[in-house]
């Protein structure tokens, strides 16, 4: 009797070539991803070259996003704040966040004065003053924290959550821009850091579609010797 022939694994088969679709799919999609992440960056790089304009005219750009604001804040350098856990250079901190609205607006913003080590005991004054301080500021949005993130404690906030900061400060809601002052609104307090963060820009669309591609790759490898397996049992 001959032997019974080898049956073409048409389930199997059908099974890796949808895998290969989702897969390869993923892997354009990071590259498309790639190429959108790469315009942002750039994009955010040539809005923080542009010079400092009114605040209300940086606010009716298309994307106000990282550039720089003239503001004048009035009693901002003994205003009330919160402190907003961070880190600055790799050392643990605080930042002094207030609120201010804008001579000729109607809108509140918050203003996040600079950073000040854990080391640092200092704090500015706090007194009602109406001097007005004219400040270079850069706009940054500010997502709500995750659900992870701790609590606020009194005034002391582990994530920089805009809403619940203006309430902890006595003021309306706060418009959808940070302005962080890049020039410190107290300098007779010299551990007071000023200045926007980096842009936590996170870039690995790159090394994701790789490996997609290369989880696709790796599947056409094994289809391949399933099939050269299966071919050399049915040869005589």
């Amino acid at each position: 009797m001959s032997e019974p022939k080898t049956r073409f694994p048409i389930l199997l088969t059908v099974f890796i070539a949808a895998c290969l679709v989702v897969l390869c799919g993923l892997g354009t999609w990071q590259m498309q991803r790639l190429s959108w992440k790469e315009g942002l960056i750039a994009q955010a790089e040539a809005a923080a070259q542009l010079p400092p304009a009114p605040l209300i005219e940086v606010l009716n750009a298309a994307d106000p996003e990282f550039r720089k604001a003239l503001v004048v804040c009035r009693g901002l350098p003994t205003a009330p704040f919160v402190e907003l856990q961070s880190i600055h250079d790799g050392q643990p901190g605080v930042r002094l966040i207030s609120a201010c609205r804008p001579e000729g607006m109607g809108e509140t913003f918050l203003v996040d004065r600079g950073f000040l080590a854990d080391s640092i005991s200092s704090r500015p004054r706090v007194l009602e003053t109406t001097l007005p301080l004219s400040l270079v500021v850069e706009l940054r949005r500010s997502p709500p924290p995750g659900g992870m993130t701790p609590p606020p404690e009194g005034t002391h906030f582990y994530g920089r959550d805009n809403a619940a900061m203006a309430a902890a400060l006595g003021t309306m809601a706060p418009a959808e821009f940070t302005l962080f002052a890049l020039t410190s609104p107290n300098p007779e307090l010299g551990a007071l850091i000023a200045g926007a963060p980096p842009a936590a820009f996170s870039n690995n669309h790159l090394g994701y579609a790789l490996t997609w591609y290369g989880l696709a790759l790796a599947l056409v490898g094994f289809d391949v010797a399933v099939l050269l397996r299966r071919y050399r049992k049915t040869k005589p």
